[in-house]
């Protein structure tokens, strides 16, 4: 009788070797990426299945290597640079099974430099749903048809900068960096992939020993976490509690820090940044503010977009079409309302209550809300009613 293996002692064993090769920013990461290797031998216990984006500013941060690691450790892998989307879904609905893809310089895919490319956008979309395809013509003249092309599959990515905001959140986001002068690890060489292997065959035979209780479970998610970001860890907070030991735990920790960072530097959504500046530092407790002053407060922000908008600093024009894709709470565009000030004029300027509900339903939680009460520029005192 074949002895059970223990899934903990096999996740540890993952991460080690991820460790000797590998310097990843955090112990958070550390377990996400042992967990992901592991989802991806149970792919189809899954509703949805998230991708893991090894990203960094500059080149030589490691991000190659740990797909190379990866690659030794999942099921079927297909290495892709600068793969096409046809390529991508006709290989995942192949007679030869399911790969699971690691993409290599995505950057020259989606970077600044590549243009928009929304057929592969589409693919990887739509491949993070098990009931995710892809709709092709084929056939010649009149026997064309439509015919459906399945996606779903595990996708790991590296690349330089940013993603697209549609691939970013539906992705577990590891942010690499260059190695300090004190970070040591070992060269990966060709010798190294047997051990890789030899992993990828335990996981393997875990996997089957434990589908049946991965495939019925609904794994508690920490407080706070829900919607896409639920979507993205439930798989793998599954994995990690059929896996036990301090598993479940150091699996909750890695997704509360990891979508925390992932929000805090979501870079695609300006919108988002633009309500929660505002409520942080523009506004700070004040009930309305003329525009001139909002453009004055976000244009002097040090680290903030806004000073630098294409070349210009944000006009009452671009806040205006931003807000604009917001709505109140009486479900009306936020837009400018008229403000009667202090001296008796009339300006145009937004109120506190029109961005509340915004407020509520996208910024992340306030740390502090002070109202400068002092400061003439944004005191709740140097306006006075609506002038209709």
């Amino acid at each position: 009788m074949t002895e059970p293996i223990d899934g903990a002692a096999l996740l540890d064993e993952v991460e080690r070797f991820h460790r000797r090769f590998n310097v990843f920013p955090t112990e958070a990461a550390h377990v996400a990426v042992a967990l992901w290797d592991a989802h991806a031998h149970l792919l189809d216990c899954f509703d949805s299945t998230p991708r893991l984006a090894f990203l960094s500013p500059e080149p030589g941060s490691g991000k190659s290597r740990a797909l190379e690691i990866c690659e030794t450790l999942v099921p079927q892998p297909m290495v892709a640079v600068n793969a096409s989307a046809a390529a991508l879904f006709r290989s995942v609905s192949g007679t030869e099974g399911r790969p699971t893809i690691l993409f290599d310089e995505i950057d020259t895919v989606f970077g600044p430099k590549a243009g928009d490319n929304e057929e592969l956008r589409g693919f990887l979309n739509a491949g993070h749903r098990r009931k995710g395809v892809t709709y092709r013509c084929v056939g010649d003249g009149s026997n064309q048809g439509v015919q459906p092309f399945p996606s779903y599959c595990g996708v790991a990515m590296a690349g330089l900068g940013w993603l697209p905001d549609t691939i970013l959140t539906r992705s577990v986001v590891i942010r690499m960096r260059r190695r300090a002068p004190n970070e040591q690890v070992e060269a990966f060489r060709t010798r190294n992939e047997p051990e890789g292997h030899a992993l990828r065959a335990k996981l393997s035979a875990w996997a089957d020993s434990v589908r049946e209780q991965v495939c019925d479970a609904f794994p508690v998610m920490p407080e706070g976490i829900s919607d896409r970001p639920a979507d993205v860890w439930e798989p793998l907070l599954a994995v990690a509690d059929a896996a036990g030991g301090t598993w479940p735990e150091r699996a909750r920790q890695a997704c509360v820090e990891l979508v925390a960072a992932a929000t805090a530097g979501d870079k695609a959504s300006l919108g988002i940044r633009l309500l929660t500046d505002l409520r942080d530092t523009v506004f700070c407790g004040a009930d309305r503010m003329p525009t001139a002053q909002i453009l004055a407060g976000l244009n002097a922000m040090d680290e903030a977009p806004w000073a630098d908008m294409g070349g210009k600093p944000l006009d009452s024009r671009q806040l205006a079409k931003r807000l604009g894709e917001y709505v109140t709470a009486d479900n009306q565009p936020i837009k400018a309302r008229n403000i009667r000030t202090r001296e008796g004029s009339v300006v145009k300027g937004y109120y506190a209550a029109d961005l509340h509900d915004a407020w509520a339903r996208y910024c992340p939680a306030a740390t502090s809300a002070t109202t400068t009460a002092d400061d003439p520029l944004i005191s709740a005192n140097a306006v006075a009613e609506v002038a209709d």
